[in-house]
């Protein structure tokens, strides 16, 4: 029987990965993550999934590795996660009262095996003040996600969305890989 492994330290993902119900461990990518510039949000989710399952899969080659990474795309740009107080209000006062994309890219790496696949959801945030937008920023949530924020904060900044919520956490459950990934834990 094959080992999963996820290749992201993101307590989200390995949240969502446990309602599956599968056992996995975790091993971070530590690369840097590298684009071309002008990269389309779907190709950019994707080639970092795929870099991350890649690093890790080169030192667990007989293993399945799952690699996953989420961008947001708004105004022609893509947001990463912010480096700085000053560069998370930037980019949630950008976003406020405005709809944005998220998009999450998935690489699954194994013996003989190389599944890629990305989903998109589009995110409105709700319109907030500069004192909300600090208020928020002083939890310390926005530092580890893409855009500054989570779908999953209760007094976040998301009014609604179209598409898949799991997506926009970080890990597209309804891709059609997550359902093979049972079959391919026991080798089938």
């Amino acid at each position: 029987m094959k080992h999963l492994i996820l290749a992201s330290a993101s307590p989200r993902r390995r949240q969502l990965l446990q309602t599956l119900g599968l056992p996995f461990s975790v091993c971070p990518a530590r690369g840097e993550e590298l684009l071309p510039p002008g990269t389309d949000p779907a190709r950019a989710a994707l080639a970092l999934a795929v870099q991350k399952a890649e690093e890790v899969f080169a030192s667990h080659p007989g293993d399945l590795v799952l690699g996953a990474d989420t961008v947001v795309a708004f105004g022609g740009k893509l947001l990463g996660k912010p480096a700085s107080r000053e560069e998370a209000f930037a980019m949630l006062s950008a976003l406020s009262g405005r709809t944005h994309l998220v998009t999450t890219g998935v690489c699954l790496k194994g013996p003989g095996l190389d599944l890629r696949d990305a989903e998109t959801a589009r995110v409105t945030f709700r319109p907030w003040t500069e004192a909300e937008i600090f208020r928020y920023i002083d939890t310390g949530s926005p530092f580890d996600k893409a855009g500054g924020y989570g779908i999953q904060d209760p007094d976040g900044p998301v009014l609604s969305f179209e598409g898949n919520f799991d997506n926009i956490m970080g890990l597209p459950l309804s891709l059609p890989l997550f359902g093979r990934l049972s079959g391919l834990l026991e080798g089938n």
